[in-house]
């Protein structure tokens, strides 16, 4: 019975410990900061002029799908992340954006960038070997 305990016990911190490394590989806020900051800014307001303000936008917050597929496509002068963000990351991402600043809207869960990206007839990215990332 303790052998069947310890087991147990081992197999939950193991299971808690993947959980968490995979929570810190999928951070939105530190991709955020390395893909989209530059422009946004950390602080979500933006350039004037140049690039809009994420915080309180409207936009940003509304139909998930219609921000997705802005994402993946891009949109005047915004680069397209179709080929440099897996769904996962962009879930991620768009999340933290979403939520961050006041922002209220829901999140975004990694099969709704996949089905946006497959009904948008938009590819995934590809892996240095040339493998397609999921």
């Amino acid at each position: 019975m303790k052998a069947q305990v310890k087991r147990g016990l081992m197999l939950l911190a193991l299971a808690t410990a993947a959980i968490g490394a995979h929570a810190q590989a999928v951070d939105g806020k530190a991709l955020f900061a390395k893909n989209c900051a530059a422009c946004h800014q950390a602080t979500g307001l933006g350039i004037p002029g140049a690039f809009p303000a994420l915080k309180g936008d409207a936009f940003v917050v509304g139909d998930p799908a219609i921000v997705i597929a802005t994402v993946l496509k891009g949109r005047a002068g915004m680069p397209s992340f179709a080929a440099s963000l897996d769904d996962e990351k962009l879930g991620a991402i768009l999340t933290y954006v979403r939520s961050a600043w006041g922002n209220k809207g829901s999140a975004v869960a990694t099969a709704d960038v996949t089905t946006v990206r497959s009904t948008a007839s938009i590819a995934p990215p590809l892996h240095e070997t040339g493998t397609i990332i999921h």
